[in-house]
């Protein structure tokens, strides 16, 4: 299976190519970066991006499935317009590529509280981005919608409090369908995903998304 991504260097993204790496399945990666990858592996490629020209580059890219794993924070990007193009421009432009070159699986890391016609700025770019490339018309659309993610090193401090308070809550026996998901667990299941992509378009919801891992342990 050969595979491209782009947010390689995030919580998520970073467990993703690790778990690609050591897959024996996985014959090529191809990273598309701002910036060199520390991690040297002879199956990994990667290539550096400038994402504010995106939509201009060319490169002859070929892979069987397409990860999307960008993602950044109001405070981190310091800007709605900054945010916007990370969680939106640089991905739906991502994608608009890989339908060009033929890639038949796209796989997205979107939030749990997508929604295109949400008032809240963050909820509102994922699904509209989601909205976007499902009007791609990939062979295999694949969105997981995953609750709180539980990063290594995590500097979000907000992300941080709600974990604690939903991990609390839980033991309760309350909001057991949005417990705290450690990312490497996510990872995880998008790379069975992808080695056996549904036909059309997949959302995975929270509540999904912790049924499949269960069933996997």
């Amino acid at each position: 299976m050969k595979v491209v991504i782009i947010g390689a260097t995030g919580a998520t993204g970073k467990e993703l190519l690790e778990l690609l790496i050591a897959n024996p399945e996985v014959t090529e990666i191809i990273a598309l970066v701002r910036k060199p990858l520390t991690v040297k592996e002879t199956k990994l490629q990667e290539v550096v991006v400038d994402f504010d020209r995106i939509a201009d580059w060319d490169y002859d890219l070929s892979a069987d499935v397409a990860f999307s794993c960008m993602g950044t924070t109001l405070k981190a990007a310091g800007s709605k317009e900054a945010q916007y193009k990370v969680d939106y421009t640089y991905q739906y432009e991502f994608a608009r590529i890989a339908k060009a070159k033929q890639i038949p699986a796209f796989i997205l890391i979107s939030a749990t509280s997508a929604n295109p016609y949400a008032t809240i700025f963050y909820s509102r770019i994922k699904g509209e981005l989601e909205q976007a490339v499902e009007k791609l018309n990939f062979e295999n659309y694949i969105v997981f919608r995953p609750g709180p993610l539980i990063r290594s090193n995590s500097d979000r401090g907000g992300e941080k409090i709600s974990i604690s308070i939903i991990s609390f809550l839980n033991k309760l026996g309350f909001l057991r369908k949005m417990a705290p998901l450690p990312v490497k667990e996510l990872a995880k299941l998008m790379i069975r995903y992808a080695k056996n992509p549904p036909p059309g378009h997949t959302i995975l919801e929270s509540e999904i998304i912790l049924d499949e891992i269960k069933k996997a342990d």
